[in-house]
């Protein structure tokens, strides 16, 4: 092979190894540090970008996506001296990639030990039952204390979640009959309540029920007693009616001996009857007495007409 080839050759050789070393594709989301002769240089954001061979160099590669790192389970003791085993997840962004790179040694493994011994430091300052009903302040304290700590490392840490909070199977146990207990007690006071109130239910029908009855008792009766009274008054109308006409036929012509005659028939017809129930039969010593009753009632009724003119 002639040596111009040979050389040609190493020519393009020599040129792909320095522009591979040159050349630099920065993904989305993503940068790059560079630093010139160990000294930083340039952050590189996303793009094409082209470096000084052997004297340029990417030290340090960051994505500013936001990142989830798993904060592993500690023991931690409550106020009231129980164990528990807590674990987590912290959420957070690099705002500043060269404090990243430069601010400390490895941001994620400082993050999640920080973490961790503020979360020991939350949970020893409450009772077992409030770390289970405060996890969101637990969240709170934590996210600022880390945040706090790690702006020097270009950090902003975002949220944390606490995931699991084990006690020990003693207390276990103790929480699980604890909450059973609870539960059978708000069954007892529901149902205890149920029957109150279904109790004070029938108790209001009762009551209505009876004041219906007395309320359509009063109504009978004076429905009844108003029936009553009509039907005295119209008894009363319908006698003195009667009693009026009868005066009328007296004063008119004739009257008179149509009453003495009506009054002698009713003499013997009663006089008649006395007659037919008894075995012993009374006969007036003297029968004109018989016309005289008769004469003796007309004039009552001639002196008592004369006395009540109005009744004609």
């Amino acid at each position: 092979m002639p040596a111009e080839t040979m050389i040609l050759i190493g020519l393009i050789f020599l040129f792909v190894i320095i522009l591979s070393r040159s050349a630099r594709v920065v993904p989305q989301k993503t940068v790059f540090i560079v630093e010139r002769l160990g000294k930083y240089a340039a952050t590189l954001e996303a793009g094409f970008h082209i470096l000084i061979p052997f004297i340029d160099r990417v030290a340090y590669k960051h994505s500013l996506k936001e990142m989830a790192i798993d904060v592993p389970e500690q023991s931690c003791i409550t106020k009231d001296n129980i164990q528990v085993e807590v674990d987590g997840i912290l959420y957070f962004l690099i705002m500043d990639p060269v404090k990243a790179s430069y601010g400390i040694n490895d941001y994620a493994f400082a993050a999640i030990q920080l973490a961790q011994t503020t979360m020991r430091s939350e949970i020893g300052k409450m009772q077992l039952d409030k770390t289970f009903e405060e996890r969101e302040k637990i969240n709170m304290e934590i996210v600022q204390a880390v945040d706090k700590a790690s702006e020097p490392w270009g950090l902003k840490v975002t949220r944390y979640e606490v995931k699991n909070i084990v006690p020990p199977p003693s207390i276990k146990d103790a929480m699980e009959k604890q909450m059973r207990a609870e539960r059978e007690k708000r069954a007892l006071i529901a149902e205890s309540e149920g029957d109150m109130q279904a109790k004070i239910n029938r108790a209001e029908g009762d009551k209505q029920e009876a004041i219906a009855k007395s309320e359509g008792e009063k109504m009978k009766r004076i429905n009844e007693a108003e029936g009553r009274g009509q039907e005295i008054e119209r008894v009363a109308m319908a006698t003195a009616k009667g009693i009026r006409e009868i005066a009328t036929a007296i004063t008119s012509p004739g009257g008179a001996q149509a009453v003495n005659l009506r009054i002698a028939e009713q003499y013997l017809d009663e006089f008649g009857k006395l007659a037919s129930t008894n075995n012993t039969m009374i006969i007036p010593s003297n029968l004109a007495d018989v016309s005289g009753t008769v004469a003796a009632v007309a004039k009552i009724f001639t002196e008592s007409t004369k006395a009540n003119p109005e009744i004609k």
